[in-house]
């Protein structure tokens, strides 16, 4: 997830073979359409493929952008079987239930579904989304800030309670922050009913709240020009140094990632209730999860892809971190406590 990396624009030229093979028996469209792709900031797909589903399904995809994942998932739970756009794509794990259960969505999973990685299959919100893509939301460490300051780098959460570490994290609010939702569920899911204790000594270390992860990773990290060492964000934030470093390009990145602690986030598609393009919102899906869009994933978005054996560029294989046992908590229990564990964090925070 958060999703995700903001600001990022890369556009990968792929085969129309890939995609002719990827959109099969989906091309049986009833004619050209117009389909409204409603989605959060952070979605980045190539030109190149939108236009091949354009050349290969008379399909015109028009997207359009709601803030972030939580903003989007409350403006459709609004327009509930009325919606203004056809299909949607972003809503992630730790939202889709309040989404199910307003039936923002109409029956639908991919005629790719079983191309899947297996572990990810059964997300789907009892058929109605695919899941298109997943990342683990961990704390990312300026390696050069703590060797320069001669301080061991921190390697489970409870070392952030530590006053060595004190005034050196910053994280985002989980009200406004998809990624900061993310690190507060991974932390209630680490110490149970202990988890605002966990808060409390964090900030009475001197943790920083930032609004959004743009605040947290491009302001405030020092990676970044900032003069926090520690932040909430990817594990998959490391390559993204890279791909985006002025040349000389390094060779490797300034930044590790803190593997204990992360919170696994899948993020989906679907077909909206009520859109009058129901078929041609179908054939998106079917091709946000097609190889070509799938290939195009981690260095469009900085996620890995839901499909099975879709490559990874060298980049991702050599420097995204492996989080063997990601977090993560049951939808429907994140659904029902959510209010609840919002308003206990702020009062511990003071916010």
């Amino acid at each position: 997830m958060p999703s995700v990396l903001s600001k990022i624009c890369l556009t990968i030229a792929v085969s129309s073979s890939l995609l002719l093979a990827a959109c099969g028996s989906s091309q049986q469209a009833a004619g050209p359409a117009t389909v409204t792709l409603l989605t959060h900031d952070s979605f980045v797909v190539s030109q190149a493929l939108i236009d091949q589903l354009k050349t290969e399904t008379g399909i015109t995809l028009k997207i359009t952008t709601a803030g972030d994942a939580g903003a989007m998932v409350a403006g459709a739970v609004l327009a509930s079987g009325a919606p203004s756009a056809d299909a949607m794509f972003g809503i992630d794990n730790t939202l889709l239930t309040k989404a199910v259960d307003a039936r923002v969505f109409s029956p639908y999973t991919s005629k790719n579904l079983d191309s899947v990685i297996p572990a990810l299959q059964k997300d789907t919100g009892d058929g109605v989304v695919t899941p298109i893509d997943y990342g683990d939301v961990c704390i990312n460490i300026d390696d050069a800030w703590f060797a320069k300051n001669k301080l061991a780098k921190p390697t489970s959460l409870d070392q952030l309670v530590d006053p060595a570490y004190k005034d050196l994290l910053v994280v985002e609010d989980p009200a406004t922050s998809s990624p900061g939702l993310a690190f507060m569920l991974a932390t209630i899911a680490k110490y149970g009913d202990q988890w605002t204790k966990y808060w409390d000594k964090l900030n009475q270390n001197g943790v920083k709240v930032s609004g959004s992860w743009t605040d947290a990773y491009e302001s405030a990290f020092s990676s970044t020009g900032g003069t926090y060492p520690l932040v909430v964000s990817y594990a998959t934030s490391p390559p993204a140094e890279i791909v985006y470093a002025e040349n000389p390009k390094p060779t490797k990145p300034t930044t590790s990632v803190l593997t204990d602690g992360c919170y696994r986030q899948v993020e989906f598609a679907g077909v909206l209730r009520g859109t009058q393009n129901e078929q041609a919102a179908q054939q998106v899906v079917d091709w946000l999860l097609s190889e070509g869009v799938q290939a195009d994933v981690p260095l469009s978005m900085f996620v890995f892809p839901a499909r099975t054996n879709t490559p990874l560029p060298e980049v991702f294989t050599k420097f995204a971190a492996k989080v063997p046992r990601p977090s993560q908590l049951p939808a429907s229990g994140v659904n029902a406590n959510l209010k609840k564990w919002l308003s206990e964090w702020g009062q511990v925070m003071g916010r």
